[in-house]
């Protein structure tokens, strides 16, 4: 089965611009799992979020952590340049990448750090068959003991249709354990997003 794609070109600002503009309205309880991983990053100073998009959780982290320094990493320039306007002065505590975590090599020359997170992006592997792959790669990236937060729609009755772009809960939490994390929790799960931490 190949990989599953993309229905849009998220590189293209009309498209980035488009997804961003509806992303909040589509699915307005995101700012409740938004608090959850502020919540769960409140001792942590340096992080980086995998798949940051146009800078929605960026900016209520950076508001309401004011140790955090967060990098951002992406691989559209144009979600960049949308989260560096919606970020203004916060931008001074972050730090833009621009990369694809499909690509074999793309942790290669990171450092360690306090939390890797995703939010709505881990899918963006375009097949779930490589979702334990990208939780390896995450958890390389992992200081001793830190926490891996990843939140991304699911495939079921209450959740997406597509069962190979998507997986299940289960299989979301199984994915994870088989990229090495021992202690993995479901901390949310609503409106189609499941929200788990992994150490």
């Amino acid at each position: 089965m190949g990989d599953v794609p993309s229905p849009i070109d998220l590189r293209q600002m009309a498209d980035a611009a488009e997804w961003a503009a509806v992303a909040m309205e589509k699915r307005p309880w995101r700012v409740e799992f938004f608090g959850r991983f502020a919540h769960e990053l409140a001792g942590a100073c340096r992080v980086l979020e995998l798949g940051s998009g146009p800078g929605f959780l960026a900016r209520h982290l950076l508001e309401r952590l004011p140790q955090l320094r967060l990098e951002l990493f992406d691989f559209s320039e144009a979600m960049h340049q949308l989260a560096r306007e919606r970020l203004g002065v916060l931008a001074e505590r972050a730090d833009f990448r621009l990369g694809s975590f499909r690509e074999a090599d793309w942790a290669r020359g990171l450092p360690l750090y306090d939390a890797v997170i995703t939010h709505q992006a881990a899918h963006e592997v375009r097949h779930k068959r490589h979702l334990p792959t990208l939780h390896r790669q995450a958890r390389s990236l992992l200081r001793p003991g830190a926490p891996y937060l990843m939140c991304d729609h699911y495939a079921g009755g209450d959740g997406m249709a597509n069962d190979q772009l998507y997986a299940t809960v289960e299989e979301q939490e199984a994915a994870l354990r088989q990229a090495g994390f021992g202690d993995v929790a479901l901390l949310m799960r609503q409106g189609g997003l499941a929200f788990f931490r992994a150490v």
